[in-house]
């Protein structure tokens, strides 16, 4: 155990000096595996890993959903989904801020990343909210807030990755994440609700749309519509019926998404041959950069799997006889700290390999510490001082500080947490879609 924790403290130590989080969790896991062990063994394991990874076809998951979201991204269906939710809301008191949450929400079911939601919407809807004299708090807060969203509702590349490390379904991780995802969009929209009540003039209302609008501006939607239920119909069989009798593995479900959503931009005249090898080039880079942190996590899981470190914690929560939900929200406060100095997907592979054994242990479902989990990386996207999405938005816009956008993130914040608590009480929100699938 002393070994294990040492290590943990090490790769702490060594992504605060800069090093990258994949060399650092290898490095380390290598090092501490070679301790328990031998270095021969130690190098073995290593490089039987790499192997592995590189040839697992379960993995194929990961490359064709982050290829799905580029081609969604180009096809620009985050203008009409805006469009739509701005026909609907754009009336009300902050309802750009609340057209923005909701064209969020449905941008992230096609496109799986946090990030990418919130660089998109930002291009999208700041312009208009800064035409009709929204704050830049309330207009930054609602993107940067909204884009955590990418990586609770499905298809989810973070919910892929923590299936994968956890070998929990990720059918069933799709599914239970969609009523924490709805929640989080009701929460949002309240939150921006509760911050016009104070400050009327950081949200002025706008225009109504007339009805014959609104339905011309949901006819924009329809391809969304189609490619997420092309996805996860597929995957939870929607088409299982005669003549068709279709259902889509994980991986099917991401080819048959980045196919159609290759077509939808390709419809649309979204693409040019330069375009779709930039889109091919990013896919590729960005996977690559996922697999060398995925086969570092597993590197560093090994080590502390034969250190012994989930078998110690159990011990020692046995004998001081700590009740169980004590430990999930002692496990969450460390994950909030964490939030605060490290990026997600790095805080998620960091520590799911000690708590993931811990929590199975004392019961608890592994479906549903995987959304709670998801849940708390959210918030980590938002808190300061390293909230990526408002790293995302101050690098996109440039002309708003960080502390600007941090100040108008405290009411959403504060609703991540509330909707966390929710979730973390009733373990029934959460697992009610999961027990009706077969």
């Amino acid at each position: 155990m002393t070994a294990a924790i040492l290590g943990f403290v090490l790769v702490l130590g060594l992504v605060f000096l800069r090093m990258p989080i994949a060399i650092a969790m290898a490095l380390v896991g290598t090092l501490g595996y070679a301790y328990e062990t031998s270095f021969r063994a130690a190098v073995s394991m290593a490089g039987r890993l790499v192997i592995d990874t590189s040839q697992d076809y379960g993995l194929s998951v990961v490359p064709l959903f982050i290829l799905m979201g580029l081609f969604v991204n180009k096809g620009g269906l985050s203008h009409e989904l805006y469009r739509a939710s701005h026909a609907f809301l754009g009336h009300f008191r902050g309802g750009l801020a609340m057209a923005t949450i909701v064209a969020c929400g449905g941008f992230s079911a096609i496109c799986g990343s946090s990030l990418a939601t919130a660089a998109t919407m930002s291009k999208v809807a700041m312009p208009q909210m800064r035409r009709f004299g929204y704050s830049d708090e309330l207009s930054t807060a609602s993107i940067a807030a909204g884009g955590t969203l990418g990586i609770l509702i499905p298809p989810s590349v973070i919910l892929v990755i923590y299936g994968l490390l956890t070998e929990t379904s990720i059918g069933k991780l799709f599914i239970a994440g969609i009523i924490p995802g709805l929640l989080g969009i009701v929460f949002y929209l309240l939150a921006v609700r509760v911050t016009v009540a104070r400050k009327p003039d950081a949200g002025p209302a706008g225009e109504r749309v007339a009805w014959p609008e609104r339905l011309i501006a949901l006819r924009g939607v329809w391809n969304v519509i189609i490619l997420f239920v092309l996805v996860i119909g597929g995957l939870y069989g929607l088409f299982n019926f005669q003549p068709l009798n279709l259902t889509f593995s994980p991986t099917e479900a991401a080819g048959m998404g980045a196919a159609g959503a290759f077509l939808i931009a390709l419809f649309r005249k979204s693409l040019t041959v330069k375009s779709t090898f930039a889109v091919l080039v990013e896919a590729a880079q960005t996977t690559a950069s996922l697999f060398a942190v995925l086969i570092g996590a597993w590197i560093f899981s090994n080590f502390v799997n034969l250190a012994g470190l989930p078998e110690a914690l159990l011990t020692l929560v046995t004998q001081w006889s700590v009740a169980p939900m004590v430990v999930i929200f002692m496990i969450l406060l460390v994950y909030v700290l964490l939030g605060c100095v490290f990026e997600s997907l790095s805080m998620l592979l960091l520590t799911v390999p000690i708590f993931f054994p811990l929590v199975t242990s004392l019961g608890f479902d592994a479906v549903w510490f995987g959304i709670i989990v998801v849940v708390v990386t959210e918030i980590s996207l938002i808190t300061p001082p390293v909230g990526l999405n408002v790293f995302v938005l101050k690098g996109v816009l440039g002309d708003v500080t960080t502390g600007t956008i941090f100040r108008g993130t405290i009411p959403f914040w504060l609703a991540d947490i509330v909707r966390l608590l929710i979730l973390v009480s009733l373990p029934s929100l959460v697992l009610f879609l999961p027990n009706l699938m077969r």
